[in-house]
């Protein structure tokens, strides 16, 4: 596409650790969509991404329509260096794409002994409460604390009730989708993996009212201003689309997608040692939580994931027949050699 080595190589390592954590719906299952992105000419693969605004502890980011893979830790960075030297960092994005899982730039700032925030708007495919429009996007958000003897908890979700990658499995396997997902174009209850393509909705978190769909709602909504009104990204119903074939609002209200990156010395409120050693007492106390059945224990937010990276790192990751022949077609399409 264009990309220099490193932002290639880093684009990479954000898909490739997407599908190490067994988060398979943003991995190199999505690699296609932001080639098609760049053959729309709606991503810039040289992008001279810079600060626009800024402050001690905190910063705007303009991406220059470059890859969000790529955007996004660069906007880290910067968040994880205010930490250092202020006790926290703040980066808002615009003028992006698409950034991958939310955990991998969170997970940046565990690293360096910070709890770690990341967010992002997407395309408008979430109605809100009581509507049948389209209006926000699945809106994912990600806290990382880091802890002891134990791997860090990381609570990495959809503001919706799923994600749309969740619906491409499902149409990729030709499976139907459960309840609560998504509606019709006309406000009904649907289990078809297909039907945002004939004019429905995804549901944010929580499915109706009932089961607390306004929470979700405004879950959504507070990514939505944190990395877009904030940033000058477009918000709501003017965030651009992920799917190359539908184009971009005529009118928009900001510079492509937003984000907000974070990252917060834990060692500005206690000791580092004390944090952590009371991190490790909270995760092994909730794992001794009664269970309702047996056979199944307290899961700690972000467990799952690491056991699918430590599985995967000896046994590899499993690619399914679909991804695979994208792949293939895809290297075919761009003259490289595939295997």
């Amino acid at each position: 596409m264009g990309c220099s080595e490193v932002h290639a190589s880093l684009a990479a390592e954000v898909l490739i650790q997407a599908d190490l954590r067994g988060i398979d719906s943003h991995g190199t299952a999505r690699l296609s969509g932001y080639v098609r992105l760049w053959q729309q000419g709606r991503l810039n693969p040289q992008p001279q991404m810079e600060v626009v605004h800024e402050t001690a502890t905190t910063a705007t980011v303009d991406g220059d329509r470059g890859l969000g893979l790529v955007v996004a830790p660069y906007a880290m960075e910067i968040a994880i260096n205010k930490a250092k030297q202020y006790g926290s960092g703040w980066v808002a994005v615009r003028n992006s794409n698409h950034f991958g899982i939310a955990g991998y730039h969170a997970l940046m700032a565990v690293k360096q002994d910070m709890i770690g925030y990341a967010m992002t708007n997407a395309s408008p495919l979430v109605t809100p409460t009581y509507s049948k429009e389209r209006m926000l996007g699945t809106n994912p958000i990600c806290y990382a604390f880091p802890a002891g003897m134990y791997p860090p908890v990381v609570v990495d979700m959809a503001t919706s009730a799923a994600a749309n990658g969740k619906l491409e499995i499902a149409q990729r396997s030709g499976s139907d989708i459960p309840s609560g997902w998504v509606q019709t174009a006309t406000g009904e209850p649907s289990i078809n993996a297909h039907e945002l393509k004939q004019g429905g909705a995804l549901l944010p978190l929580g499915s109706d009212k009932q089961h607390g769909s306004h929470k979700g709602f405004g879950l959504s909504a507070t990514v939505d201003i944190h990395s877009a009104v904030l940033s000058g990204a477009n918000y709501g119903p003017w965030a651009p689309p992920f799917v190359a074939y539908l184009q971009p609002h005529p009118h928009p209200v900001g510079l492509g997608l937003g984000h907000f990156l974070g990252a917060m010395r834990a060692d500005g409120f206690r000791p580092l040692t004390e944090f952590k050693q009371h991190m490790d007492n909270w995760i092994e106390r909730f794992k001794q939580a009664e269970p309702i059945h047996p056979n199944q224990p307290v899961i700690i937010p972000g467990e799952p994931e690491h056991q699918a990276a430590q599985e995967r790192s000896i046994h590899g990751i499993p690619v399914i027949d679909v991804v695979w022949a994208d792949l293939e077609q895809l290297a075919t399409n761009l003259k490289i050699n595939f295997f």
